[in-house]
């Protein structure tokens, strides 16, 4: 299973994986905005087998993707679509990307084209997105890839020492422009 785009190839994870991820989930501007202060070999190889064992799943709900460059192979972060429950036409798709690689429009470019795969491959008729209401560059990816702003969750979320606030987007098939 894989997807193209113009400059990415979205394809399975595999266990050497951890190792790619853990380099940038270990950089300060990555863990910025999650709860998680430092990053383990274990914790990510966990993380990793996680996507290992979506792969197996039968049936297949979930679908996270390594975000590789197109020419090196490198792998630059992560993408995908799970579906709410087994079977539903409801979704919700999440993205991260190392550091390095952020305001080059990759995640727009991953996350757009999951989004499509939502819809077109699992025949979700709602794919939802929520990020932290920080996080400004995350929720333009969202709104680039045709997702509507929905509502906003008070603090929502308690780490680092302060309340967060959760953005909720949200795109149905058929809508105009979603994901292209």
């Amino acid at each position: 299973m894989e997807l193209l785009t113009a400059r990415l190839r979205l394809r399975e994870f595999v266990a050497e994986d951890w190792r790619a991820v853990l380099a940038y989930q270990q950089e300060p501007l990555y863990l910025r905005y999650y709860a998680w202060t430092e990053r383990t070999p274990e914790a990510v190889q966990a993380f990793v087998g996680w996507f290992l064992a979506q792969q197996a799943a039968t049936p297949r709900d979930k679908y996270q993707f390594a975000v590789t460059l197109k020419d090196t192979g490198e792998l630059i972060g992560n993408c995908g679509v799970r579906r709410t429950a087994p079977g539903a036409l409801e979704a919700d798709l999440g993205y991260e990307l190392a550091p390095a690689y952020w305001g080059k429009g990759y995640a727009t470019e991953a996350a757009r084209a999951v989004l499509a795969f939502g819809f077109a491959a699992l025949g979700a008729h709602r794919l939802e997105a929520q990020c932290v209401a920080d996080n400004i560059a995350s929720a333009r990816v969202l709104e680039k890839i045709g997702m509507r702003l929905e509502g906003r969750l008070r603090d929502k979320e308690y780490f680092k020492g302060c309340w967060w606030d959760r953005l909720i987007y949200a795109a149905l098939a058929g809508e105009g422009e979603v994901g292209g």
